[in-house]
């Protein structure tokens, strides 16, 4: 058990002297993302899904909001300049709110 609190210790601390602030933030946001479809997921297991339509759509928002806020991050990351060589950091971030754009658009065009 020591070496697992150390193992994580050892994660924080580098996460916190490496990581730049941008990515700190998204970081946030996909927690953030996280905790709001398992509260969407936790209160459809004991309340029920009477209204399924607006369920769907705002469990499938979540998903979609991660994966893009995933996307993001790798398109940010300074490690990843090379895979991403075309792409500036302002251009994954105009790609990533015009996605989110096209996203809720869908989604409250599914709620009805």
């Amino acid at each position: 058990m020591p070496q697992v609190t150390s193992v994580i210790a050892k994660f924080f601390n580098e996460y916190n002297s490496k990581t730049p602030k941008k990515l700190k933030c998204i970081d946030a946001y996909l927690l953030y993302i996280l905790l709001t479809g398992i509260v969407q997921f936790v209160y459809c297991c004991l309340v029920g899904t009477f209204p399924f339509n607006s369920f769907l759509s705002g469990f499938i928002s979540c998903v979609s909001c991660f994966v893009l806020a995933v996307c993001l991050r790798l398109q940010v990351n300074p490690e990843n300049k090379n895979q991403f060589a075309g792409i500036s950091p302002e251009r994954g971030f105009a790609d990533f709110i015009f996605a989110h754009v096209v996203l809720h658009l869908v989604v409250m065009n599914f709620i009805g």
